[in-house]
């Protein structure tokens, strides 16, 4: 069984920064794209970043320059740095993997999610 749990969210002031991270485990054979969504209330999920087995990175629009992914294949880990956060950046940030665990398909994968506050 694979479990993704996230940690890291908060409360932050605009313009703060948080860091969120993301560990994978249980019988992982190999990690793919390993990304960040998020879920403000009453809108939909979208994604934030993702990030290749290789480190090719892709940015939603709204957070290029602010936010910045990284992995730790050796880990299993990935990693959210949000920087200069805005009160439209709020939500609950969920980690994702497209992982290929033993005695089952390749599978997309998601935490449980954790909530970023971003407020005076």
């Amino acid at each position: 069984q694979v479990r993704l749990v996230e940690s890291g969210g908060g409360l932050v002031q605009p313009g703060g920064s948080l860091r969120l991270s993301c560990v994978a485990s249980g019988s992982i054979f190999f990690i793919n794209a390993m990304g960040w969504y998020r879920q403000a209330p009453g809108k939909q999920r979208e994604l934030v970043a993702s990030i290749s087995s290789g480190g090719s990175t892709n940015y939603a629009d709204s957070v290029k320059g602010r936010f910045t992914i990284s992995r730790d294949n050796a880990k299993n880990t990935v990693s959210l740095q949000m920087n200069s956060l805005k009160p439209e950046d709020m939500a609950v940030y969920f980690c994702n993997g497209d992982i290929k665990a033993r005695g089952v398909p390749r599978s997309t994968y998601w935490g449980q999610g954790t909530q970023v506050t971003v407020s005076s």
